[in-house]
């Protein structure tokens, strides 16, 4: 870990909560919110937010499972994201998600016009818009806890 952490402190807490509140609680609410306002698909949420914890190695990230109304995505999801674009476990919304995230990601110029028409072939623009703020959350997000090395020490929150 790169930040000192004070003995019987949560790391994730202290770093957001405690070591900068005035930033660190409103990057809290906008991770929180993007879990708790979603209006897109599980799969879908899911293939776009594991694929940028795997391009981020964020730990953290990609041993967590975002639950609904106790449904989770099945234990072999995972793997389909790292072949999302051969997998046959993908409808096109879920591969599509996956796609972006992967593309926003690493060559965000590269998001041509041909991209676009099969994103709004299958999703609104509202979807969109939800979907990049997603994706921006946790790129940004799951880079600051893999950087700061707090995916190393954290523990999954059990609910």
């Amino acid at each position: 870990m790169r930040i000192d952490i004070p003995e019987g402190q949560e790391p994730i807490g202290y770093v957001w909560g405690d070591m900068v509140p005035g930033i660190g609680m409103a990057a809290a609410n906008f991770s929180l919110s993007v879990y708790a306002h979603t209006t897109l698909g599980l799969r879908e949420f899911e293939a776009a937010r594991l694929r940028i914890a795997q391009i981020n190695g964020c730990r953290f990230c990609l041993d967590w499972r975002t639950d609904r109304d106790g449904e989770k995505v099945e234990e072999t999801f995972l793997d389909a994201v790292t072949d999302w674009r051969t997998t046959d476990a993908f409808d096109d919304r879920t591969r599509l998600a996956a796609e972006y995230a992967e593309r926003y990601a690493l060559d965000h110029h590269g998001l041509d016009e041909e991209f676009w028409g099969r994103m709004t072939a299958h999703y609104s623009q509202v979807e969109i818009v939800e979907l990049s703020m997603s994706i921006g959350s946790w790129l940004a997000f799951g880079r600051l806890n893999h950087v700061l090395g707090l995916d190393s020490v954290c523990v999954l929150p059990t609910h």
